[in-house]
């Protein structure tokens, strides 16, 4: 588990503010908490070094052409590390987390057809040693998808 940051309340309404606007600019940025452009600047990507923050553009899938989508729950046998390095290396695999409960691992993946996501499943993720079993939930419709979530004081 990664260290709990500390943030001060101009941090706070940083963060707050990248997660509505990941392309507010520092100046917009600036006037928000009574600093400078580079004082922003400075703020922001010492937040992103330490590890809290990233910038990515979010796509849809299925506008990309990936319209079949996936939860799916693996169970493991062997070493968890060399498993999720293997689980990593698959592009289709989107988003990786270990968990507690009847499954160790849930994995995101995103895929041109049914076809492809049996394969994903059958060839490339119940072949990486130590995996023992692999649960899919596909997904109908995505209802939320949310990149914001209050900062603790």
């Amino acid at each position: 588990m990664a260290a709990r940051i500390e943030l001060d309340a101009v941090d706070k309404t940083l963060v707050r503010r990248l997660q509505q606007d990941g392309r507010a600019s520092y100046t917009d940025l600036g006037k928000d908490v009574g600093l400078s452009a580079p004082a922003v600047r400075a703020r922001v990507q010492r937040l992103a070094d330490r590890g809290l923050l990233e910038f990515a553009a979010v796509t849809n899938p299925m506008k990309l052409g990936l319209p079949v989508m996936a939860l799916l729950g693996i169970r493991i046998d062997g070493g968890l590390p060399c498993v999720v390095d293997e689980l990593k290396s698959i592009d289709s695999v989107v988003y990786l987390v270990s968990t507690a409960g009847s499954f160790d691992l849930f994995a995101e993946v995103v895929c041109r057809s049914m076809e492809e996501l049996s394969t994903i499943i059958n060839d490339r993720i119940r072949g990486v040693p130590g995996v023992s079993a692999v649960e899919s939930f596909p997904y109908f419709d995505i209802h939320a998808h949310r990149f914001t979530w209050d900062i603790p004081d």
